[in-house]
């Protein structure tokens, strides 16, 4: 008889080890999850690394284009609701898809199609691979920067353009301000109480 415990056992210290590390990396995105401010931060930070480095080395034009063509896909996404408002408008009724306005109105939330947390992942993996594909030579395509510049800038003008005309035309804004704080009973009391 053959002993194969040997393998077995190299095979299992690999699937701990690598069962371990992803198990550590996930608290750590656990953790980081209440500090939006602080995970943009690092997420801004990232970004004007990426782009220090392209202005420095004078090249990688492509990965810098693609990286903002990404982000402006993720960024409509965070901006659009998760429920599709154009498909179903075109059912029977047309008021039925949008968002209330007065208070008699059922309140339905406003839920991204991509969540707040998913972007920043989004934007942090994409801006980590594209600095990675600034190593290499092979990814510096020689391509005339100021076309690709203006040609972003006027897919983002389009594309904004056509976000804001669907958030007027199905009356819903993608952010909030906080949950509204209402006076307690006591309060009220207390201000006239006061007052007198």
């Amino acid at each position: 008889m053959q002993d194969f415990s040997s393998s077995n056992d190299s095979g299992n210290v690999f699937s701990k080890t690598s069962k371990s590390i992803k198990q550590r990396y996930q608290t750590l995105l656990d953790l980081s999850t209440p500090y939006t401010f602080g995970r943009w931060s690092v997420a801004a930070l990232l970004l004007i690394f990426f782009l220090a480095r392209i202005y420095l080395l004078q090249g990688w034009y492509i990965i810098c284009y693609a990286l903002g063509i990404y982000d402006l896909n993720l960024f409509i996404a965070f901006l659009s609701p998760k429920a599709d408002l154009w498909l179903d408008s075109h059912t029977d009724n047309d008021d039925d898809m949008q968002l209330p306005t007065r208070a008699s109105e059922e309140f339905r939330p406003f839920i991204r199609r991509l969540p707040e947390f998913k972007f920043w992942y989004s934007v942090m993996k994409s801006t980590l691979f594209a600095t990675f594909f600034t190593l290499f030579d092979c990814f510096n395509i020689p391509v005339f920067w100021p076309i690709l510049v203006l040609y972003f800038i006027t897919l983002f003008i389009i594309t904004m353009k056509r976000q804001i005309k669907h958030m007027i035309k199905y009356r819903y804004v993608p952010f909030s301000w906080g949950k509204p704080k209402y006076a307690s009973h006591e309060d009220t009391a207390g201000k006239v109480i006061n007052a007198k």
